[in-house]
């Protein structure tokens, strides 16, 4: 495999893992396209609210992610209520 390649499915990995990490922080039952989109949007919304608090490398940026997945699946949960 090129380099990139890899690359590309380290980053699906990485988001299905903090998007199953969100949701079950949340307690919602996802499925796995589900996890990485939830992880890939739950990077950016962990990183703009928490920034490199937790540290550099793969476990904090896989835990920042799975706190913003769960942030956005909990805001999600609460306009779904509302429609």
């Amino acid at each position: 495999m090129s380099h990139s390649t890899t690359d590309f499915l380290i980053f699906l990995a990485t988001g299905a893992v903090s998007g199953w990490l969100g949701s079950k922080i949340v307690g919602a039952n996802t499925g796995l396209i589900t996890n990485i989109g939830l992880g890939i949007v739950g990077a950016f919304v962990g990183t703009y609210l928490l920034g490199h608090r937790l540290g550099s490398g793969l476990l904090p940026s896989i835990l920042t992610a799975g706190i913003g997945a769960a942030i956005v699946l909990f805001v999600y949960s609460l306009i779904a209520r509302r429609v």
